[in-house]
């Protein structure tokens, strides 16, 4: 799971939540995304991939792993270094990236994700816009090999991952970067962490 700086997280979430907030909603979003992946049975083990002292405190102490962002070459960079970092003490372990920012997550619906991706190679699971990515997943001995960025489902797809067409997973096709976003978030229903700073943040803003 990559996660850059806070105080360079989120910027489209600015206008929504003011640039005070933002990084603190960046890192609810992580706390949150870890916490329900690591509550998933199928999940052995969480790495974060990041280099913010705050960030990587606080998601420690819930049970992720950090992994320092040594490569500091962006995304894809960090995510295959996170990657061969994890396989440094499994070979044979399977992984999967994902993103940070998922926080309505659902630990049964990642495990619907998780058990539909161990039937191939490497397959990933579209956003809930169909242009991005939100999971990857590679079998050893394959590697990660992520495309994320941009339209990265057609980029996975053309790398020769298969794409994960699941209905009921809209936890995990729901990351966050816009105002709109976050909203859809809400209405599925996000985690305390999340939770709280709106919360905290929506009588101040009115909403």
């Amino acid at each position: 799971m990559p996660l850059k700086p806070l105080a360079l997280a989120k910027s489209r979430l600015t206008a929504a939540v003011g640039d005070a907030h933002r990084p603190r909603f960046a890192l609810a979003f992580a706390l949150d995304t870890v916490a329900a992946a690591l509550a998933c049975p199928r999940v052995r083990d969480v790495a974060v991939v990041t280099d913010d002292r705050q960030a990587g405190a606080e998601l420690a102490a819930i049970g992720a792993r950090i992994v320092p962002d040594s490569p500091g070459a962006g995304l894809n960079a960090a995510l295959a270094h996170g990657a061969r970092r994890v396989r440094s003490r499994g070979a044979a372990l399977a992984v999967a990236a994902l993103n940070a920012d998922l926080p309505a997550l659902r630990p049964a619906e990642l495990g619907r994700v998780l058990a539909a991706a161990g039937a191939f190679p490497r397959a990933f699971l579209a956003d809930a816009a169909g242009i991005g990515t939100t999971f990857l997943s590679a079998v050893a001995p394959l590697d990660l090999n992520p495309a994320f960025g941009g339209p990265s489902r057609a980029a996975h797809g053309a790398s020769g991952a298969a794409e994960i067409l699941l209905d009921g997973v809209e936890s995990v096709r729901r990351d966050v970067d816009t105002g709109a976003d976050l909203r859809a978030a809400l209405a599925l229903g996000v985690g305390p962490a999340t939770a709280a700073l709106w919360g905290a943040l929506d009588p101040v803003r009115g909403h």
